[in-house]
């Protein structure tokens, strides 16, 4: 075999064996960014709302993954992804934790909006009455019966709605609901020449 024939075999087995060292690295690459992307996927709705700020960061790594996938770095894939999906995975435990705290927020909200706002609604439906039923000569200047009647019903009105978002499990929006309810109440307290702390 002559030295140039020789030198190409060298050369060609040496190409091979890069081939099947890259193409058996690929794989395990591959299965890795998959795992990752899974757990970031798995995260990314509650960190989005909770966390976002970890979310960006954990997305920055994952693209690094990516992108030395797509150099064919296989190696930098395997070797790095077992960080990243630590704190993809820590990403969640923070996500979740955050969103525990949101919701027992709004849980103890609405326990003490559905005891005061019916409160408030009943108190104010009886001033409205007891005004209603006074002569023209004894009722308070300023106060419009008919216009406090209507702002009522509409506070009642969101009340209901508010119960329904409740019962759907829909915190976020009964809680919303039920502070736009209470605002309103309040409202109308004053234009009732009740005071302004509560109705009552």
């Amino acid at each position: 075999m002559s030295g140039t024939r020789v030198h190409g075999f060298v050369w060609l087995c040496l190409l091979g064996t890069a081939l099947v060292g890259c193409s058996s690295e690929k794989e395990p690459a591959q299965l890795r960014l998959g795992e990752v992307e899974g757990a970031v996927a798995a995260a990314s709705a509650d960190a989005a709302q909770y966390v976002p700020d970890r979310l960006q960061a954990v997305a920055g790594e994952l693209n690094g993954l990516r992108a030395a996938y797509a150099r064919k770095d296989y190696a930098a894939v395997v070797s790095e992804s077992p960080t990243v999906l630590s704190d993809a995975q820590a990403l969640a435990a923070a996500a979740s934790a955050a969103k525990a705290e949101v919701m027992q927020g709004l849980n103890e909200q609405w326990t003490r909006l559905a005891v005061s706002l019916p409160a408030e609604v009943t108190i104010l439906s009886m001033r409205i009455d007891a005004l209603g039923k006074q002569s023209r000569k004894r009722s308070l200047p300023g106060v419009d019966l008919d216009a406090a009647k209507a702002g009522l019903a509409d506070a009642s009105s969101l009340w209901s709605k508010a119960q329904a978002a409740f019962a759907s499990d829909n915190l976020r929006e009964a809680v919303k609901t039920a502070n736009t309810v209470s605002d309103k109440l309040q409202s109308l307290a004053i234009a009732l020449k009740l005071p302004t702390d509560s109705p009552s």
